[in-house]
């Protein structure tokens, strides 16, 4: 049951830089005014996992570092690493592969498929690249 590992996050509440109807459980990044938008870009540098699904300029509850649930871009399976996708969504990395993006979590509890729902810890607090 993905609601059992909920639990520790640390969160910060942000403005919410578009719509993010939606885009519950999606990565998001700062963007130049220092508010969320969702991750547009595999190299994207995620802030964290967003909580709830605010219109713009509303206060978007953002997971920087905890447990959360996760959008899924493809199936996952627990023990992978995770970063953004090219949407926002979480999508597996491969350390030496995926050198120009980053590693912002792992898998504790996997997705079916594309759109799922899977439940990883993540830190976007102190980035790595999958080098």
């Amino acid at each position: 049951n993905a609601m059992a590992w909920e639990g520790q996050q640390m969160k910060v509440s942000l403005k919410a830089g578009a719509s993010l109807a939606g885009k519950q459980f999606y990565f998001v990044k700062l963007n130049a005014d220092d508010q969320v938008i969702v991750c547009a870009g595999a190299t994207d540098v995620p802030i964290g996992v967003v909580q709830n699904a605010p219109a713009s300029g509303e206060t978007a509850e953002v997971v920087v570092c905890g447990v959360t649930k996760v959008s899924s871009d493809a199936a996952l399976t627990a023990g992978n690493l995770i970063g953004t996708s090219a949407d926002g969504q979480a999508d597996a990395k491969t350390a030496g592969t995926d050198t120009t993006e980053y590693v912002c979590g792992q898998v504790i509890e996997g997705s079916a498929a594309a759109g799922g729902l899977a439940v990883a810890a993540i830190n976007c607090a102190n980035l790595n690249r999958a080098a």
